[in-house]
This record gives C-alpha cells, structure tokens and sequence, in this order.
C-alpha cells in the first residue's frame, strides 16, 4: 500500500480513536497525548499494516498497548521501597490507652477454661504451654508420643469450645 493511501486511510478512521482515548485516561489533555502518540505509532509502523485487514481494531490495538505500557511505566516510577525499620508507629504522637481490667479478666477466664479441663487433658497441655517438647511430656508422664499429641489437640479443641462462647 502507497503511503499517500495509507494515510487517507489512517486519517479518514481516526475520529473514533477520540473517544476511546478519553474514555481509557478520564483526562482531555492525556487523551490528546495519546492520540497523537497512537496516530504517530501507526505512521512509523505502517509497513507491518497488512492490506485488507480491519484498521479500526488495529488503532485500537495500537492505543491500548500505548496506554497500558503508560500505566506499567508510571507505576514503577511511583513505587516506594521502605527499607526503615519497622519499630516506628505512624501517629506515634497520639497517646496510647490500654485497658488493663478486660485483658486481665480475659486472661482469668482463659486460665479457669484450663483449670476446668479434665485431668487426663490438662497434664499434658500445662506442660506443653510452660514450653516442653512432646516428647519430653511423653517421658514424664511414661505415655506413648502419639497419646500426648491427641490429649493436647483434644484439650485445644475443648479449650475453643469454652473461650469461643465469652
């Protein structure tokens, strides 16, 4: 196809592009650039425009990279990496209340839900909540490893149940 063709072409489908254009930007001068890029991509790309083929949805196709690789650009560019430290609050100014009371009684209910276990249950979990391996609890209550595991799987579960319903 002779260039002078081409651009008759390129020029006569253009308008549409216009509102694609706003419509992917939400902005009238962005979508002016865009559409000046596109129609400038379609130029310098003209010989791979094959003959016959729909140049509408080859505009399209033109435009819509434009825009995403715009996007994928600028979101690069606008990312932050924070390597500071962690430690910092963000409104460190603001005082910070805690309320003691709820947490302790919270804490009392949780320790009764432990106490009221039945014995079976609650020698291998007090053991295995102060900090001991299974099978050290194992060795001082002379159990078999697998039997310490399901007493304290069965006192969690027991546990759930009781503290779930406060």
């Amino acid at each position: 196809m002779a260039s002078l063709e081409f651009d008759t072409l390129l020029l006569s489908n253009a308008d549409f592009l216009k509102p694609f254009a706003v419509n992917l930007t939400k902005d009238t001068e962005s979508a002016k650039d865009l559409f000046q890029e596109t129609l400038y991509k379609a130029l310098a790309n003209q010989e791979k425009y094959n003959v016959g083929t729909n140049i509408k949805a080859w505009l399209f196709t033109i435009m819509r990279n434009i825009f995403i690789n715009d996007y994928r650009r600028k979101a690069k560019q606008q990312t932050i990496f924070d390597t500071t430290g962690t430690d910092f609050l963000l409104n460190y100014k603001q005082p910070a209340i805690t309320n003691s009371a709820e947490t302790d009684l919270r804490i009392k209910e949780i320790y009764k839900a432990v106490y009221q276990l039945p014995e079976i249950f609650k020698t291998p979990f007090l053991l295995y909540f102060e900090g001991y391996k299974y099978h050290e609890i194992a060795e001082v209550l002379n159990e078999p490893l697998g039997t310490i595991k399901s007493r304290i799987h069965f006192a969690r579960k027991l546990l759930k149940e009781q503290i779930s319903r406060y």
